[in-house]
């Protein structure tokens, strides 16, 4: 109790509190603008931190990720462009609300369960991060093929229409995830003798132009329209929570659950949470139908497994000082640097920081519905400016976003590239989130097989004796199965 007193006392100053709210506010701007991203908000958040006392810059890290995995949905339901790639996975579902004048229940159902999410996260970083560390530690190579499969099994469901043209597009992006010369031969694959494909694709450039760029060209190519949605307006995003939290309970929770155990997982993220998570949203519901219609369900379920995965990410990282994400890749940098080195120890020798950073969870998530909330009328206030005018600002942030993961304008030429790629596939009506999905999980099923075949001296039975390997192989087999076990009863009785 008197580590929680101390940790209380530490948070509740008005610097922290101060820095908190500045760096929501940063958090909140940089997530809704595309083509920029939450790591990138944290990473530039970074050199200011040297000038913080430990518990500040902690608390600026942890505000700052929060708001900006949320704000990536305004874009994203307002233009089709989602503000970070953990938005990429709904974006057309909530863009299909705001075409048809629903705008303000998708990001009334945005901020609600990003904040919930965030909190049932932090609940399960406070109650259970040792022993559910010590799980997801415990994985090896077995574990993490299966989990790579079944994420790219989930882009059967995920690509709406035709599943061939989803086959294509998951097939493509494991081509792009082939580039380069990082894999378990280090031998230069696709590179064509160009110097800059040896390092391979970058993801956000890749994102950027396949999700943002496209657009522009669309909307170039359109002769810059006005907005093609039914309101420039945005009504009361607090109507209907109650109605929304009473019916969507179990999937809310399920992407909770989801949403953590993948964030706890190491190198998996925000981004893998909510497209698991859509997918199986719409694997499970009973109205599969509606979905890529604009329907709130698959909304609620991957934004509550977005925001819980970026708490789970935090379990790794404190307790064994293993980034959970590319986020907690750059905060264990932070933490190391003023002294409260990743650990056990960490929880023996300064427990009050711990539980400050548990109480600084806390209080950013509770202030993302006011500030959230806030920011959604200013985000509306983009639909009354005239195409010709926001596409070019669009653009530049685009350009500035692909320039400054590497500082070179090779990520500005990859964000081109995938942003004709992007408008050839969706005039084709080749569904764009598979090939997301497959540049994502394509480096870690190719790497975790390898080992896996390495470690078992070409035994495939080997992926099956580790219970968690075992269970994991199980599950994916059935996704495979079952669609296929459908499609059959179906032909069956059509036949009769």
């Amino acid at each position: 109790m008197n580590a929680v007193l101390a940790g209380l006392e530490l948070v509740l100053r008005w610097d922290v509190i101060l820095t908190i709210l500045v760096a929501s506010a940063f958090g909140l701007v940089v997530g809704a603008i595309p083509g920029l991203t939450a790591t990138m908000a944290i990473a530039l958040l970074v050199p200011i931190t040297f000038f913080m006392d430990p518990i500040p810059a902690v608390g600026a890290m942890i505000s700052c990720s929060a708001m900006a995995i949320f704000a990536g949905d305004i874009p994203a339901t307002l233009m089709r462009m989602p503000g970070t790639p953990a938005s990429a996975a709904y974006s057309d579902e909530c863009y299909a609300m705001t075409r048809k004048g629903e705008a303000e229940v998708a990001l009334g159902a945005n901020v609600l369960f990003s904040a919930l999410g965030g909190l049932f996260g932090t609940a399960v970083l406070i109650v259970s991060a040792p022993l559910l560390a010590e799980i997801a530690l415990g994985f090896s190579s077995f574990e993490y093929f299966w989990l790579a499969l079944m994420g790219l099994a989930c882009a059967i469901f995920i690509g709406s229409g035709s599943p061939v043209k989803g086959l294509v597009s998951l097939f493509l992006g494991l081509f792009v995830a082939q580039i380069g010369i990082d894999n378990p031969a280090g031998v230069p694959r696709f590179t064509f003798g160009n110097s800059n494909l040896l390092g391979g694709v970058d993801f956000i450039p890749a994102m950027i132009g396949l999700f943002a760029m496209s657009e522009v060209i669309r909307t170039i190519a359109a002769g810059a329209p006005d907005w093609s949605v039914r309101q420039t307006s945005l009504g009361n995003p607090l109507k209907g929570w109650g109605r929304l939290i009473v019916k969507y309970w179990p999937q809310q929770i399920r992407g909770n659950i989801t949403g953590t155990a993948i964030g706890i997982l190491p190198g998996a993220g925000a981004d893998i949470a909510a497209w698991v998570s859509y997918a199986m949203s719409r694997k499970f519901s009973k109205t599969p139908e509606k979905f890529g219609t604009g329907h709130v369900e698959g909304i609620i379920e991957s934004t509550s497994a977005n925001n819980a995965a970026l708490a789970g990410a935090w379990v790794p990282a404190l307790v064994f000082g293993i980034p959970g994400d590319s986020i907690t890749a750059i905060v264990i940098g932070v933490l190391y640097l003023k002294g409260l080195n990743p650990g056990p120890t960490l929880f023996l020798n300064n427990p009050e920081s711990i539980y400050a950073v548990f109480i600084i969870f806390i209080i950013a998530n509770l202030a993302m519905i006011p500030l959230g909330l806030a920011a959604l009328k200013a985000g509306t206030a983009l639909l009354r400016f005239p195409r010709r005018i926001l596409i070019p600002l669009i653009l530049l942030f685009c350009i500035v976003g692909a320039y400054a993961v590497n500082n070179s304008a090779y990520g500005v030429v990859l964000m081109l590239v995938f942003g004709i790629l992007g408008f050839l596939m969706e005039e084709h009506d080749i569904p764009i989130a598979p090939c997301v999905l497959g540049i994502v999980l394509g480096k870690m099923l190719e790497e975790s097989f390898v080992t896996s075949m390495i470690k078992a001296d070409g035994n495939l039975l080997a992926f099956f004796e580790r219970p968690i390997a075992g269970g994991l192989g199980v599950m994916t087999l059935l996704v495979f199965c079952l669609p296929l076990w459908g499609a059959l009863k179906r032909r069956r009785a059509a036949a009769t």
